[in-house]
């Protein structure tokens, strides 16, 4: 044996021992990234961008701004009604009756109309105003507002007849009592079939 080659061989497998005496103590790459991260381990930039965000401040409603008001509609004027003590009755124009609970015109009762008509074509500096009325009965439990609506159709019936007649619509207006202002004030038959009617004022223009 060459003593000259010993002190490599020596060299060589204390190298080769101190190699893997390191390689033990100290472990792998793979597992220190194996372990898991504490927080303290975690950089601050990760940590701040899984915080909860910061709830988003809003104004309170004492210091938000009032929304502006704005002012309800104005209420629609109401059509006033005809100033009845400015027309007057005449004998030239005669009412016409209705059978009760109807606002159908009669034959003899539409002749009548005709010469209203004809007066009316013939005096046209004049308006004319068509009240409507009722007997105090009626068909329904409400029988005022009944009336009062059977009033108006009767009234409207006789303006429909002086229109188809030549009088220009106009020149109308039509007004319902209903039961109200009854010509008569007796009970009876007699006395009711004049309360159901159709009455004719006029004024100049």
């Amino acid at each position: 044996m060459n003593v000259s080659g010993l002190p490599v061989i020596a060299i060589a497998a204390l190298a080769s021992s101190l190699i893997g005496t390191g390689c033990a103590s100290r472990p792998a790459l793979a597992q220190v990234r194996a372990f898991p991260l504490t927080e303290a381990a975690v950089p601050r930039a990760f940590v701040l961008a899984q915080a909860d965000p910061a709830p988003i401040a809003r104004p309170s409603a004492a210091s938000a701004p009032a929304a502006p008001v704005v002012p309800p509609p104005a209420p629609k004027t109401p059509i006033g009604l005809p100033r009845v003590s400015e027309y007057q009755a005449i004998l030239e124009l005669r009412d016409i009756y209705f059978d009760f609970g109807k606002a159908v015109i009669r034959p003899d009762d539409a002749r009548v109309l005709d010469a209203n008509a004809a007066w009316l074509r013939a005096h046209p500096d004049h308006l004319v105003l068509i009240e409507g009325y009722s007997d105090n009965r009626g068909l329904t439990t409400n029988k005022n507002e009944f009336n009062l609506a059977l009033g108006e159709q009767r009234a409207q019936a006789a303006m429909n007849h002086l229109i188809a007649r030549g009088v220009q619509p106009n020149r109308i207006t039509i007004l319902s009592y209903g039961e109200e202002r009854p010509r008569c004030a007796e009970q009876s038959e007699t006395c009711w079939s004049q309360n159901r009617r159709s009455r004719f004022l006029v004024k100049p223009r």
